[in-house]
């Protein structure tokens, strides 16, 4: 059985995509070192491990703002 190819990092609009949010947004946060990305050349890509970090970091944020209300 053989098995296509596994990316390991996804583009600006996949991340986009799989975030839920705009490109430009995603752009913007990557430009503000909100989101990790890593550059190769000139081409950005994003690590879905990275992202589902930062959503989690989020959430625990938001977590924690609701309790202390």
């Amino acid at each position: 059985m053989t098995m296509g190819p596994i990316n390991l990092l996804l583009t600006s609009p996949e991340a986009a995509k799989a975030l839920a949010i705009s490109a430009r947004t995603l752009w913007t946060l990557t430009k503000r070192g909100e989101i990790p990305s890593v550059k190769i050349g000139r081409a950005v890509r994003y690590d879905p491990a990275d992202l589902r970090a930062w959503i989690d970091a989020r959430k625990a944020g938001s977590a924690a703002a609701v309790e202390n209300t």
